[in-house]
């Protein structure tokens, strides 16, 4: 058979799905959550919502605090919510 086409369809690796978002809590163990807000246009009147969802995400260093802007990348799955790993923090939080 055509050995070639094979091979080549084995080494196109999907890229996994990304999102910033800023953490709202960070009470548990190795864990974060994470609110990503996105803008939507209403598709009658055109106007601009906010739509939001919350992500639990794993964060092995417990190093992430409230209030950071982190990006999270999907992973298999860690527990029963929880199929987020933390990439980095995008901007510490401000501390007063």
């Amino acid at each position: 058979m055509n050995d070639s086409v094979h091979e080549a369809s084995t080494t196109i690796k999907a890229t996994k799905r990304s999102l910033v978002g800023r953490v709202v809590s960070a009470k548990m163990k190795q864990t974060v959550t994470v609110l990503v807000e996105r803008q939507v246009q209403h598709p009658l009147y055109g106007k601009y919502l906010t739509r939001s969802n919350k992500y639990h995400a794993h964060d092995e260093s417990d190093s992430i605090h409230e209030g950071d802007l982190v990006e999270i990348v999907e992973v298999r799955p860690i527990s029963r919510t929880k199929t987020w790993r933390v990439v980095r923090v995008v901007e510490s939080a401000q501390t007063i």
